[in-house]
């Protein structure tokens, strides 16, 4: 540990102990500010001045503090252009067609609406990012679940579940993800095709469990359906959001950054929405989550004062060498821990830079830990904490008990059924 020498990094103002003291001490009240959101303020209130904090007492260096930013720039920049184009996907009126489906898919019948649910969640976290997930579909499926007579229940527990879980996909499911994929320096197609199999496991196994688990819930219809109107189908909003995705694919093969491509995405349903007067550029502004962006770029760099301060040396001790199944399975169980204790976000700022020198394997491994992991507990992502904010602005609760209880059975078994699937693509697909 760092923390024994005398002296701090270069260019900082404390001695080492100091250094790792305060870091941590601001990495924890940031967080739990994340957690609480006191008088709902956003995560950046605190976030902002914390980093500058951590820059002005030394703790980190104005150069790693200025690196850290450069670094998550790009990926930031990503995640604004894909919350705009979630946003406008659901002012064209995307998500009220996906509840439409849901209830006509299920006829009744609450399982068949999990069922729904588990494949509309899937692909919705993987194409438009679990933000989405979270915070556009989830009142969609209480609003369905409502109307069919069904207990709301499993199905917000899947929506919560598989914005993790099914963020696994693409390297724009997450921001997890962008920060993976330019670590490990595969293209955007090889993540997709490498991830696949570990996504359709991790997913299975949450679907297996959450029948058992909710059996009793999923028997329970409490009055007859009521009928609702159908939406028309948003085809503008359909062929805008499959042709980011082709551009994603082709941006990748020619060496273009991929939030280009959801930059052009997100203009064109925002633009769309301005000449329609359904919008206005304050409101495409607001639907970027400036707040949150800035909360992303401050996090990190705290998170990196608490690198620079004796965690990674730490955390290099506690990684196993290797990428064969075990280290695998080993690596994704210490990142999937790591998540529960001090968030996702920070988890993967903290290992991929300790282990990108191991490989791509090493790498997806880490995101494994950290996106299945935060089903665990509810600080485990920003994700689920947002989605439990939007359940109690809708006046639905949901109990830690019952939460760590799922967490508990779906969490090992789904982590462990993805590793062998990661193993298993990394020997056919390589690297």
């Amino acid at each position: 540990m760092t923390g024994h020498c005398l002296l701090a990094p270069e260019g900082s103002a404390l001695n080492t102990p100091l250094a790792e003291t305060l870091s941590v001490a601001l990495l924890v009240a940031v967080l739990a500010w994340a957690v609480m959101r006191p008088f709902g303020w956003p995560e950046a209130v605190l976030a902002v001045p914390a980093a500058g904090l951590t820059v002005a007492t030394g703790a980190i260096s104005p150069e790693h503090a200025w690196a850290e930013v450069q670094q998550l720039g790009p990926v930031v920049g990503f995640l604004a252009a894909v919350l705009v184009l979630a946003h406008f996907c659901d002012v064209e009126g995307l998500f009220q067609a996906c509840g439409a489906w849901l209830a006509r898919r299920s006829a009744g019948s609450p399982t068949r609406l999990l069922t729904g649910v588990f494949l509309l969640a899937s692909a919705i976290t993987a194409v438009l990012s679990l933000d989405a997930t979270v915070v556009l579909l989830t009142p969609v499926v209480l609003a369905t679940a409502s109307r069919m007579g069904a207990r709301a229940k499993p199905h917000v527990y899947a929506c919560a579940h598989l914005s993790n879980t099914a963020s696994l996909l693409l390297p724009v499911s997450n921001l997890t993800n962008l920060l993976a994929l330019e670590a490990s320096g595969l293209s955007f197609t090889r993540f997709a095709v490498l991830m696949a199999l570990p996504w359709v496991a991790a997913i299975a196994v949450e679907y297996a469990v959450f029948r058992r688990f909710f059996e009793p819930d999923l028997a329970v219809v409490d009055h007859s359906p009521e009928s609702a109107d159908e939406p028309a189908l948003p085809l503008f909003a359909l062929i805008t959001v499959g042709c980011t995705l082709a551009g994603f694919v082709v941006a990748s093969a020619f060496g273009v950054d991929p939030a280009w491509v959801a930059c052009a995405g997100a203009l064109v349903l925002a633009g769309r929405a301005l000449v329609r007067k359904k919008a206005t550029p304050v409101s495409v502004v607001r639907a970027s989550a400036p707040a949150f962006l800035a909360f992303v770029l401050a996090l990190g760099i705290v998170v990196r004062a608490v690198v620079d301060n004796g965690l990674a040396d730490a955390l290099r001790h506690a990684l196993p060498d290797g990428t064969g199944f075990l280290a695998l399975l080993g690596i994704a169980a210490l990142a999937a821990v790591l998540a529960n204790l001090i968030n996702n976000l920070p988890a993967v700022l903290v290992l991929l830079p300790l282990t990108a020198s191991a490989g791509p394997g090493a790498v997806l491994a880490v995101l494994l830990g950290v996106n299945i992991g935060p089903n665990l507990t509810y600080a485990g992502s920003l994700a689920t904490l947002l989605w439990r904010r939007i359940l109690h602005r809708h006046d639905h609760e949901v109990g830690l008990g019952e939460f760590s209880r799922l967490g508990l059975l779906t969490v090992p078994a789904s982590l462990a059924a993805a590793v062998v699937a990661l193993w298993g693509s990394l020997q056919l697909v390589g690297v």
